[in-house]
C-alpha cells in the first residue's frame, strides 16, 4: 500500500463504508491494498460473491446493524452492542425484543415523528414567505 494516494484512490476503510461492510471481515487483498473509484464502481454494480455474501450474512457494520434493527448508532452502545452482528444475529435481537431495543426503537419512532413534524413546519413557513411575497 502507498502513502501516497491521489483523488482517484480511497483507503480500504473508506471503501468498505461506502460498499457498507465491515472491513475486518472483507478479504486480505481487500484491506490491505487501495481501492480506485473505477473499482468501487466495479464493486457496486457487479458485486463479487465475497461482497454478496458480506452483505447477506454479515458481520455487517454498527450502521447497518442500527438500521437493520430500527434504532440509532448510540442507541446500540446504550443497549451494550458493540460490535459488528451477523444476520442471524440481528434476527435473535429482533425475536428477543430485549427492553434496550424496544426503548430505542420507541426513541427512534418519536426522532422520526419530531423530524417529519419540523419538516412541515419548515415547509409551511417557507410556503408563508412565498405568499407574503418581497417585503421592503
Amino acid at each position: 500500500m502507498t502513502s501516497h494516494q491521489n483523488s482517484q484512490t480511497m483507503k480500504p476503510a473508506t471503501a468498505a463504508k461506502k460498499l457498507g461492510v465491515y472491513l475486518e471481515a472483507t478479504p486480505a487483498e481487500f484491506r490491505d491494498g487501495v481501492v480506485s473509484r473505477a473499482e468501487l464502481n466495479t464493486l457496486q454494480s457487479d458485486p463479487p460473491e465475497w461482497l454478496k455474501e458480506l452483505r447477506r450474512n454479515g458481520p455487517h457494520p454498527r450502521p447497518v446493524v442500527a438500521a437493520k434493527l430500527g434504532v440509532s448508532i448510540a442507541g446500540l452502545a446504550r443497549g451494550g452492542v458493540t460490535e459488528a452482528l451477523t444476520t442471524e444475529q440481528i434476527e435473535e435481537l429482533k425475536q428477543e425484543q430485549p427492553e434496550w431495543l424496544l426503548k430505542e426503537r420507541a426513541t427512534q419512532a418519536e426522532v422520526r415523528k419530531e423530524s417529519v413534524r419540523i419538516k412541515a413546519k419548515q415547509a409551511e413557513q417557507a410556503e408563508q414567505r412565498a405568499q407574503d411575497g418581497p417585503r421592503g
